[in-house]
């Protein structure tokens, strides 16, 4: 599975996402409406580096995921509360990443003012898989 690139396609299809690099080449992070919910790290710019996907999740989810997942660890350089790191392994499937990644785009759309929201985060209709966990 190429991780990467199902990560960062997932999240661009989401509405008014954006793509930056506030911390340099090597690191992709997604907005909506300027509020970070998805960072990927690419090796290639430092090979030292764990390639890696970073959503941000419910406390009590992320918990249950990271007791489930061996993949799935606290989030690296994030509040290890709220975000979570998800590496490639035998665990994780697209429809898991696809799923996290939309999980951790509408739990910041539902912290914004309804006003700036580019979907209603409890009637969305951009989950098309069960996430399964």
């Amino acid at each position: 599975m190429d991780l990467f690139r199902i990560a960062g396609e997932h999240a661009l299809e989401l509405p008014a996402t954006e793509l930056t690099h506030p911390f340099g080449a090597g690191w992709d992070v997604y907005r909506v409406k300027d509020k970070m919910f998805c960072v990927l790290s690419h090796p290639e710019e430092n090979p030292q580096r764990v390639p890696m996907v970073i959503v941000k999740a419910i406390p009590e989810e992320g918990e249950r995921l990271r007791a489930r997942y061996a993949e799935i660890t606290p989030g690296y350089h994030m509040n290890k509360v709220h975000w979570n790191s998800i590496v490639d392994g035998p665990g994780i499937s697209e429809n898991l990443v696809r799923d996290l990644i939309t999980d951790s785009y509408l739990a910041v759309v539902a912290g914004l003012p309804r006003a700036k929201r580019p979907v209603d985060p409890e009637n969305h209709g951009l989950r098309q898989f069960g996430a399964g966990f």
